[in-house]
């Protein structure tokens, strides 16, 4: 069964790539016929992927955003048959059009948020058009919003939760604000792929985050939590 995840906020700089990479790593680990789909123009996915050790489960990558000569655009961003989990980093500035077609056929999508004022007001926006434009319910719990880049019991930190929960959209998970985030992209690998016991914190993060994205598909929630705890240890 194929599950299309789309990592979504028009704002740069809010850690889309960081959870799309990191949500494709689980996924080729736990041996998923794994799709990354790069559509932000700056790459930096395709980049990511790029520096994938050879050792480590392969992930198809669709650089969206390049010009492919000789072939249409549908042609390029065929989908491989063997797919089972497509994981969308999208690109800033969206069009209506362009959220439309990123969003059609999701079954979930993941709005990363930073603790700030402008990024606040981004995400109510980016909220608004899936709710308006797009016409997902909040019934369908398509939607979800990711606090990243969080440093616990500051003002910001708390005025983002109290935002985060007046808006009746889940929050799958809270990242914290750490370097291995950084350490993991330089390498091309997963944050739950690091052996280091100085990650066990952030992989505990991401079993609330894999348990929503799975809560209506094809995995156990219990199996996912296992696997992420076994990474742990």
């Amino acid at each position: 069964m194929v599950r299309k995840i789309v990592v979504l906020n028009p704002k740069g700089g809010s850690g889309k790539t960081t959870i799309a990479t990191n949500l494709a790593a689980y996924y080729a680990s736990l041996g998923q016929y794994t799709v990354l789909m790069d559509y932000d123009s700056q790459g930096s996915s395709t980049r990511w992927l790029s520096k994938r050790p050879d050792e480590l489960p392969e992930i198809h990558g669709v650089a969206t955003y390049k010009s492919h000569a000789g072939m249409t655009r549908s042609f390029a961003m065929r989908m491989p048959v063997e797919a089972e989990r497509v994981v969308v980093d999208s690109s800033a500035a969206l069009s209506k059009h362009e959220l439309l077609e990123l969003t059609r056929g999701a079954d979930k999508i993941l709005i990363p948020v930073l603790p700030s004022d402008i990024d606040i007001h981004a995400a109510t926006r980016v909220i608004a058009d899936l709710l308006l434009t797009a016409k997902i319910s909040r019934r369908d719990n398509r939607i979800a919003v990711v606090a990243n880049r969080v440093k616990p019991n500051t003002l910001v930190f708390r005025a983002l939760m109290k935002f985060l929960n007046s808006l009746d959209i889940p929050v799958a998970a809270v990242l914290r604000d750490t370097q291995n985030y950084i350490r993991s992209a330089a390498k091309g690998v997963g944050i739950h792929e690091m052996t280091e016991k100085r990650v066990a914190k952030d992989v505990g993060q991401w079993i609330p985050l894999v348990t929503w994205l799975e809560s209506d598909g094809s995995f156990n929630s219990e199996i996912v939590e296992r696997t992420l705890i076994a990474s742990i240890r």
